[in-house]
């Protein structure tokens, strides 16, 4: 039998959701372990009946990851009042959830998993896993841009962290990061001056996009390798 673990740990391995979004849940009061509303510190076996929302956890998942070409339109909320939600395009069986976000307006590539260690491992910005942009903005870029971006800028509370950015054509660039503030690329280059017109993740870590394998809209399950490219 294995040992007792923590109850975010649980609902991460649970494919419920990552570690960090099941403790904003036992924060919101909305876990419970045997009818007792858990705490942080709360450990929990198999044999436990654990809930979220008044639903029954049934037990750990068998580890699923896709890759998928996100379209502009696709929100990654998993809302399933919100016709746009990715909710309504994941893949059937047991829920995955993509690490980190596209906003709504970018597009590229998602990694979709329910295993929460490795989303953890992704999203946390501790382990510096890199993610490449392909952007477009609406005027020819100017030598100050690029020594502007790859510096560091602050964005209200946060500066961002010295990167790679590199052009592609005269309005176009690529970038890569080692953190994901929210809207972080667009906010950077608005701070510039400039406006981003478009946006494509193509690779995290050492998975690459490859739009002629997968269409916008569509999945990919990895393989073993690739996920093992991913935990690096």
């Amino acid at each position: 039998m294995s040992p007792p673990i923590r109850v975010a740990k649980f609902l991460s391995h649970a494919g419920v959701c990552s570690r960090r979004q099941a403790s904003r849940l036992i924060t919101a009061e909305r876990v419970r372990v045997n009818g007792a509303l858990a705490r942080h510190i709360t450990h929990v076996s198999p044999y436990d009946h654990i809930t979220v929302d008044g639903e029954e956890v049934l037990g750990l998942a068998p580890k699923r990851y896709f890759a998928y070409h996100k379209p502009v339109g696709i929100d990654c909320k998993l809302q399933s009042h919100n016709p746009h939600s990715l909710i309504h395009h994941l893949p059937a069986g047991p829920r995955v959830y993509p690490v980190g976000r596209l906003d709504k307006d970018s597009r590229g590539l998602l990694i979709l998993t329910n295993d929460g260690a490795l989303c953890q491992r992704l999203s946390h910005p501790d382990f510096a896993h890199q993610k490449e942009y392909w952007v477009e903005v609406d005027k020819p870029l100017n030598p100050e841009f690029f020594v502007q971006m790859r510096s560091g800028i602050t964005l209200g509370e946060h500066t961002t962290r010295p990167c790679v950015c590199e052009p592609l054509s005269t309005t176009r660039f690529k970038i890569i990061l080692t953190q994901g503030l929210n809207r972080q690329i667009r906010k950077m280059a608005k701070h510039c001056g400039y406006r981003v017109i478009d946006l494509m993740r193509v690779r995290i870590g050492d998975y690459v996009l490859q739009p002629e394998l997968i269409n916008e809209h569509h999945f990919q399950a990895l393989t073993a390798e690739q996920v093992y490219g991913l935990q690096k």
